[in-house]
C-alpha cells in the first residue's frame, strides 16, 4: 500500500507563498492517481488540484493560475507551490492517491481517493 506524508505548511500573510510537500512509498503502481485535497473548519473537503485519468492535470477553478502541482524527479515525491495566497486558502491540505477512471474536473471529487495522508495545516492572514 502507498503511504503518503504531507509537509510544509504554515502562517502566511495574504499574497505571501508557501509550497507543500507529499513524500509517497510504497509499491510503484501507475493506476493510482494522486493529487491535492484541503479542508477548512467547517466546510467539507474539496480538491484542489489532481491528475485525471488521461494523466492531465486538473485544477480548482478557485487555485487555476495560483497554484502549481509538480512531481520529483525521482517520481517519489509530490509537491503544490501556492502563490498569491488569500485567506480563502486556509485550510488542513492533504495529499491523497485513488484508483479510478475519471477525467477532467471529476477527479477532483475526494470521494474517488482511498489514500491519505495526515494533513498539513495551512493559515493565511489577512
Amino acid at each position: 500500500q502507498v503511504q503518503l506524508v504531507e509537509s510544509g505548511g504554515g502562517s502566511v500573510r495574504a499574497g505571501g507563498s508557501l509550497t507543500l510537500s507529499c513524500a509517497f512509498s510504497g509499491p510503484t503502481d501507475t493506476t493510482y492517481r494522486i493529487g491535492w485535497f484541503r479542508q477548512a473548519p467547517g466546510k467539507e473537503r474539496e480538491g484542489v488540484v489532481a491528475k485525471d485519468s488521461a494523466l492531465n492535470t486538473v485544477y480548482a477553478d478557485s487555485v487555476r493560475g495560483r497554484f502549481t502541482m509538480s512531481k520529483g524527479g525521482a517520481e517519489n515525491s509530490l509537491y503544490l507551490q501556492m502563490n498569491s495566497l488569500k485567506p480563502e486558502d486556509t485550510a488542513m491540505y492533504y495529499c491523497a492517491a485513488g484508483r479510478f477512471s475519471r477525467w477532467g474536473r471529476d477527479a477532483l471529487n475526494p470521494a474517488l481517493y482511498s489514500l491519505w495522508g495526515q494533513g498539513t495545516q495551512v493559515t493565511v492572514s489577512s
